[in-house]
């Protein structure tokens, strides 16, 4: 079984198409620039090592970009298969289900109706996601397609962790609660690190910490989720690349009061302008351990602000688990970057995190153990592969 898997953006499409017998990349590429005079196609051929090849011209939209996409993964030298007929699955990310998803779903009328309804919830990405669903259904007319959402992991919350203490009745009237979002990340990273530890994922307790230029931790227990740190948006949380993550609300007010912002303006600063990126001018943690070691004093204060902040809430998620089996890092930043972890679990030792200096140094691109052999609590940086979790999600919906 073939299936490709599609992530629109608001300018850029990801695209992979995988084999699932081997649950292996045949082919991946992204689209860049859509929209803008000059756009980019990157694509990779990854059936015998890899082979890349790129393509400037105008991109000024997602159909343009899907066909694009198309040609080469049809392309007589490159492409991985012959044509589309032989691609027998679709999946989609989607950001935003709602309360209206809790698992994959098998695209219909009816599928694209809800996700345009949530579109309130995901100005930024909804739009984008159906925009791809829209286009895939047109050149794939005969094959399933299924929309994966982000949020859907994070629907087995219960009401004390999702609610804000708000008045009720906009939760009732606007469904103005907590969602959270990576879910495909944190999903897979699970599933994996149970496997790991050689326990059924139903018997483990697990926190799941998906550090990127977006990032958000869940607490897992025996495989569903119970908290998230990211919230109504993916502005919550977690000190990010951009973003602030969690602030006090009255900043608002005290904004428009003060600087005569408007609310547009402000939101723009805490998605765009905060975060590693306010506080020293850098959103990319290289950059900052680069100006770190040349004694630049605001990159050490980034970087200790966005360790500190993962620390409090993996001390936060132990509590509201009573202990964990182990302690998981992923994505861009929990992979690569040992200096973040380290300083994430030093002085959780009375927690039962003991991380091991040796054993964490440098990237890791396989799933490894850093802790100690007497830590309590296991710590592992197993790689996220969301491209498969929506394939694998796309094939159990289609079964």
């Amino acid at each position: 079984m073939k299936i490709l898997v599609i992530n629109c953006g608001s300018s850029s499409l990801k695209y992979m198409l995988l084999d699932m017998k081997k649950q292996a990349p045949m082919s991946s590429g992204v689209v860049e620039r859509i929209g803008e005079d000059v756009g980019i196609i990157t694509h990779k051929d990854l059936r015998d090592g890899e082979r890349k090849f790129r393509e400037d011209h105008p991109i000024p939209d997602h159909d343009v970009a899907l066909r694009l996409a198309v040609d080469h993964l049809t392309h007589p030298e490159h492409g991985a298969v012959a044509g589309v007929h032989e691609i027998d699955a679709v999946g989609h990310r989607v950001v935003q289900g709602g309360e209206t998803f809790k698992a994959p779903a098998v695209i219909d009328k009816a599928v694209t109706e809800a996700i345009r309804a949530n579109i309130p919830l995901a100005p930024l990405h909804n739009p984008a996601n159906l925009t791809g669903i829209e286009v895939a259904l047109e050149l794939f007319p005969k094959c399933p397609q299924v929309a994966v959402f982000d949020t859907e992991f994070h629907q087995t919350m219960p009401p004390r962790a999702y609610i804000y203490a708000l008045p009720y009745r906009l939760y009732e009237e606007l469904r103005v609660r907590r969602y959270g979002f990576h879910g495909t990340s944190h999903r897979y990273v699970a599933r994996t690190a149970a496997k790991l530890l050689g326990k059924p994922l139903e018997k483990t307790k697990l926190i799941t910490v998906h550090l990127g230029n977006g990032s958000s931790i869940a607490a897992v227990d025996g495989g569903r989720c119970v908290d998230t740190s990211m919230g109504l948006t993916p502005l919550a949380g977690l000190m990010m690349g951009t973003r602030c993550g969690d602030v006090d609300p009255a900043v608002f007010t005290f904004l428009a009061d003060n600087k005569g912002m408007s609310i547009k303006e402000i939101d723009e600063l805490l998605n765009k302008q905060s975060g590693l990126k306010g506080i020293c001018g850098m959103n990319d943690m290289r950059d900052i351990h680069e100006a770190r070691a040349h004694g630049d004093e605001k990159a050490q204060l980034a970087f200790e602000m966005f360790a500190y902040r993962v620390k409090k809430y993996i001390g936060a998620y132990l509590a509201v688990l009573g202990g964990a089996d182990a302690v998981v890092f992923t994505a861009g930043i929990g992979e690569n970057d040992d200096f973040v972890r380290e300083a994430a679990c030093s002085g959780l030792e009375q927690l039962g995190i003991i991380i091991d200096q040796t054993a964490n140094q440098g990237r890791k691109t396989e799933a490894c153990p850093v802790h100690r052999p007497e830590s309590p609590v296991q710590v592992w940086v197993v790689p996220t592969d969301e491209e498969l979790e929506i394939a694998l999600a796309s094939r159990a919906a289609l079964s």
